[in-house]
């Protein structure tokens, strides 16, 4: 992939992680939607090759967007609440976060070899 490409897709990857985690903190207080929302962003990191300009702005895209919704509102309510569902979409976002810098490739390792080789 040549780096104009990975240029264009690289605020793609980071505005699909800055959506999926918005709808990811308005469904997560409802069972079905906390399940959701563990489940479609970890299928996403899954799905997208290993990379700087793919996974790790999906993941960083996800977990900032949770963190920023973390803040107090200056209501002094919290938009993720105090609870079991609040904290296991925090784990979530620690645990993608990990995802997305452990499986960076290493610098000087060989790329995928090609199909039919």
């Amino acid at each position: 992939m040549s780096t104009l490409t990975r240029l264009a897709v690289l605020p793609g990857c980071l505005a699909l992680g800055v959506v999926t985690a918005v709808g990811s903190v308005a469904l997560h207080q409802l069972w079905w939607g906390l399940v959701l929302a563990v489940a479609a962003p970890a299928a996403t990191l899954m799905a997208l090759p290993p990379g700087w300009w793919v996974r790790l702005p999906f993941a960083l895209g996800w977990v900032a967007t949770v963190g920023y919704l973390t803040v107090p509102r200056p209501e002094g309510d919290y938009v993720i609440a105090d609870g079991a569902a609040g904290y296991v979409l925090l784990a979530a976002a620690m645990a993608f976060l990990v995802s997305g810098l452990v499986t960076l490739p290493r610098r000087g390792a060989p790329g995928p070899v090609p199909a039919g080789t």
